[in-house]
């Protein structure tokens, strides 16, 4: 299967689409280094270049991205779901 989304940091809890994943699609994604894979079924559509949950946060944790917090999020958020403005707020403002 080829990978869908990328990883930026083994240990970080979303992935960012490479192509648009369909609602209930598996997919596979990759870490830049190669060295991790991930499989997730999609719990709504990922549009290109937003993100994909590959690890579950509970409400009110730090989301994090290139090993970094980029985030927190409200209501938390499962495996395979679409992570955006709905449920991650920016950790810039």
């Amino acid at each position: 299967m080829p990978h869908k989304f990328l990883v930026h940091r083994q240990g970080d809890h979303v992935g960012v689409a490479t192509e648009d994943i369909a609602e209930g699609e598996r997919v596979e994604g990759v870490t830049l280094d190669g060295e991790t894979t991930y499989e997730v079924t999609a719990r709504a559509a990922v549009p290109l270049g937003h993100k994909v949950a590959v690890a579950a946060v509970e409400p009110g944790g730090t989301v994090l991205k290139y090993g970094i917090p980029i985030g927190r999020t409200e209501t938390g958020f499962e495996v395979g779901d679409y992570v955006h403005t709905h449920n991650l707020r920016s950790a810039r403002w």
